[in-house]
């Protein structure tokens, strides 16, 4: 992987991070360095998930390859919330 893609991951990695924050319903207890950890993991993640599933490059946009980095972005968010709320 290149600088350019590490960066640009890191950006939609921030976007993914918000989007799956505002997916979840309520109030989540994590702060937003926390969401953008998570955004950019999910969105490696999905990334290397879409292309295993071979759903990654595609005409146009990539639908289906965002939907799962939101989807994983979510499930992240909901994790760490629900461990902070035990403590």
């Amino acid at each position: 992987m290149e600088i350019s893609g590490i960066i640009s991951a890191i950006i939609i990695g921030i976007i993914i991070g918000v989007l799956g924050r505002l997916v979840l319903p309520g109030r989540q207890r994590i702060g937003v360095l926390l969401t953008v950890l998570v955004g950019i993991v999910a969105a490696l993640l999905g990334t290397a998930l879409a292309y295993g599933l071979d759903v990654a490059d595609t005409a146009g946009v990539d639908w289906l390859e965002l939907l799962i980095q939101v989807g994983l972005a979510a499930a992240g968010v909901a994790a760490l919330d629900r461990s902070r709320a035990r403590r």
